[in-house]
């Protein structure tokens, strides 16, 4: 994986669990070798104290972060430096995956960390925010890099940006050091204001220096969408539309909209979850192999999926696309509330809280292979998965007369569980030639002895070392909005009547399933 010029090499020394299991023997580990400040805007939000903060005391626990470091939270809450450092250690207690903060080590990490308060559209908070880099620089040899994370409404993005270059924290005016700046989803809410968005942005950093996040990206079983595919001979030659069906990408969840009623009501499950972590896990499971693993061939590959979707007309995405709302229902035996009962929400709202989109491909390799993509709150379970469902076998010549011969299926499971499955036929023990469908199931976590790291530790680590393989490239931002606005468009123009159509706890609307049937197909359980 590439990494900005100027970065310099990692170190490499041999991981200490490998003693303990041999399919970790002879793995490298590396420190980030680049000193870094990081600076949270949003410091005050959840994302940095459940996600943020504790993903940076892992990765210093974890021995990954430079030797000289510095952390800077910005908000517009008033707190000093030691108040906010006693909020980071209870955010570090309560959310952190290797549990309470232990001294010596929070000692001398809380006393990297300091806080600038202000507006965001205050140049003199901004000011103070130089002189506190500046410092750092100074005290903690931090050598001018900075990494600006941009934990807030995508609303403030644009004023952010714009005041760095005004009290010149740009690139752009740097003597010495490099500065990155990383980008929470969603960038934009449709496809002209991503269009304004990346305008603003990209007058202060170049491409090479913006990091959309999309911490989808960041879970290992995601990453190892391409190991699978290309450190494997046996599954390469039948990824095409030769072999394959059809490919069902799912991210399903039970929870509901957990406090967030205000933002989802004007949001859905099209711009939430489709537009973003789902079409990318389409464009990594469809793209051609890339030249190298530097970041921008793997990039390059991803946006050509992504140019090569089948237009969707607004005249035919009633045809291509399903949506529903949750009503009430019973999740794990308890009772739940339907979607307009939920706190912020509209009584008589119109937002669509599951989406499902039938997209095609139209290239060489997969020219007739339908894509199905769906994302639901308040389903039957917690499921993200990507299961590539292979054609029939041309003639049956073997199994009883009942024997229902299944099609063979590779899943690959990213949430709850984290891992591959290969569903295929085999014989029953036994004196007649009965098949049954069996299972082969893989593990991260019993395979390889660990439990994978939280998506947002590889992500920052990665922003700082410069390697931008797990972030989105604008030009595929402009692709995925350009490939659900006829989908906006007709859902914003056609009056709902049938809104709540599913029940909290179930499989979805029976709109989705339709989709399907149509095409002679039908969706795994969820």
């Amino acid at each position: 994986m590439a990494a900005e010029a100027g970065t310099i090499a990692r170190p490499l020394t041999t991981s200490s669990v490998a003693a303990a299991n041999p399919l970790r023997a002879g793995l490298a580990s590396s420190r980030i070798s680049d000193p870094c400040n990081v600076v949270f805007f949003g410091a005050s939000g959840d994302l940095v104290k459940r996600m943020l903060i504790p993903a940076m005391y892992n990765l210093r626990l974890g021995d990954v972060l430079p030797t000289n470091f510095g952390i800077i939270g910005f908000a517009r809450s008033a707190n000093s430096n030691d108040e906010f450092r006693a909020q980071m250690k209870e955010a570090v207690d309560t959310y952190s995956r290797s549990g309470e903060a232990r001294d010596p080590l929070w000692t001398d990490f809380a006393n990297r960390i300091s806080y600038v308060s202000g507006d965001f559209d205050d140049r003199e908070a901004f000011t103070r925010l130089r002189a506190a880099l500046e410092e750092n620089d100074q005290k903690l040899g931090t050598q001018g890099n900075r990494l600006f994370y941009l934990s807030t409404p995508p609303s403030v993005f644009g004023k952010i940006v714009a005041q760095l270059a005004v009290v010149g924290l740009g690139p752009k005016d740097q003597a010495t050091g490099w500065s990155r700046i990383v980008i929470e989803k969603p960038f934009g809410t449709d496809l002209e204001s991503a269009r304004a968005l990346q305008s603003e942005v990209g007058k202060v950093f170049e491409e090479k220096r913006i990091y959309r996040i999309d911490h989808y990206l960041g879970k290992e079983p995601v990453q190892d969408i391409m190991a699978l595919r290309f450190a494997n001979v046996i599954f390469e030659p039948i990824w095409n539309r030769r072999y394959v069906d059809c490919i069902q990408i799912t991210a399903a969840e039970t929870v509901g909209v957990e406090g967030r009623g205000g933002y989802y009501d004007s949001a859905g499950a099209l711009r939430d979850m489709i537009q973003n972590h789902v079409i990318n896990l389409l464009a990594l499971v469809a793209m051609e192999p890339p030249i190298s693993p530097n970041a921008d061939h793997i990039r390059d590959e991803k946006f050509k999926v992504l140019s090569a979707l089948r237009p969707i007309s607004v005249d035919h995405v009633p045809k291509m696309t399903a949506r529903g709302q949750y009503g009430p229902g019973l999740i794990e035996g308890k009772p739940v509330p339907g979607y307009r009962e939920e706190s912020s929400v509209a009584p008589d709202s119109t937002t669509e809280t599951y989406a499902s989109v039938k997209f095609f491909i139209d290239n060489w390799r997969w020219a007739d292979v339908p894509f199905y993509l769906r994302s639901g709150k308040r389903l039957a379970r917690k499921t993200s998965e990507i299961a590539v469902m292979f054609r029939g076998i041309p003639h049956r010549i073997f199994g009883e007369s009942g024997d229902q011969i299944e099609t063979n299926t590779l899943v690959m499971k990213i949430q709850p569980e984290e891992g591959v499955s290969l569903r295929f036929n085999a014989k029953v023990p036994g004196p007649k030639m009965h098949i049954r469908a069996v299972t082969m199931d893989f593990n991260y976590g019993t395979g390889f002895g660990v439990v994978s790291a939280p998506a947002y530790e590889r992500l920052i680590s990665d922003a700082m070392r410069g390697d931008a393989t797990l972030f989105t490239r604008w030009d595929a931002v402009e692709a995925a909005w350009e490939a659900v606005t006829p989908i906006m468009q007709r859902w914003s123009e056609s009056r709902v009547v049938d809104f709540p159509n599913y029940l909290a706890g179930s499989q979805g609307p029976q709109s989705a399933d339709a989709l399907l049937i149509a095409d002679g197909r039908e969706w795994r359980r969820i």
